[in-house]
C-alpha cells in the first residue's frame, strides 16, 4: 500500500472522528424526527463506506495528477473534508441545527465543486464522490426537516427556555 493512499485514509479518518466526538446523545433523542429518517444504526456503516470512497477518489486524483496538476481539486477536497467534520460539531456539539443547515449547504457545494474539479482528471474518482453528494443531499433535507419539526431546538434552546 502506498504512503499517499494511507495519507488519504488518515485524512478521512480524522474527518470522521468528529462524528465520534460529537455524538447524538439525549438532546438528539428528544427531538421530533420525520417518520422517514433511517434508523440510527445505519449512519455508521453508510459513512464508513462513503469515507472509503472519498479517500479512494482523492488518492486516485493525486496519483493521476499530483499537486501541480490537481491543486484546485486537492484544495476543494480538503475544504469538503473540513466542512464534513464541522457539521457534527455544529449539529450535535453546539446543538445548532439552524447553523448546521447553512453549513451542510456549504458542504454540498464543496462536494459538487470537488466532483467538477475531479472530472477532467479522473472520471472514476468523480463518480466515487457522487454517492457522497447524494447522501449529503439526503442529510441536508433531513437537517432542514428537523429544523422545521423542532423550531426552538434549532437555536440550541429547549421548550423550557422559550
Amino acid at each position: 500500500m502506498s504512503w499517499s493512499l494511507l495519507a488519504f485514509c488518515a485524512a478521512n479518518f480524522v474527518a470522521a472522528m468528529s462524528g465520534g466526538i460529537f455524538r447524538p446523545g439525549a438532546w438528539y433523542k428528544s427531538l421530533n424526527k420525520p417518520s422517514w429518517q433511517p434508523p440510527d444504526w445505519l449512519f455508521a456503516p453508510v459513512w464508513f463506506v462513503l469515507y472509503g470512497m472519498i479517500a479512494a477518489a482523492g488518492w486516485m486524483v493525486w496519483e493521476t495528477a499530483g499537486w501541480n496538476g490537481a491543486m484546485l481539486a486537492m484544495m476543494l477536497y480538503a475544504v469538503q473534508l473540513v466542512l464534513n467534520a464541522l457539521w457534527s460539531a455544529i449539529f450535535f456539539g453546539m446543538r445548532r441545527m439552524d447553523l448546521a443547515l447553512i453549513e451542510v449547504a456549504a458542504l454540498w457545494l464543496s462536494i459538487a465543486a470537488t466532483i467538477a474539479a475531479f472530472w477532467p482528471i479522473d472520471t472514476t474518482a468523480a463518480y466515487l464522490m457522487m454517492p457522497y453528494l447524494a447522501w449529503v443531499s439526503f442529510a441536508a433535507f433531513l437537517n432542514f426537516t428537523m429544523v422545521r419539526l423542532n423550531p426552538l431546538n434549532g437555536q440550541n434552546r429547549t421548550p423550557e427556555q422559550a
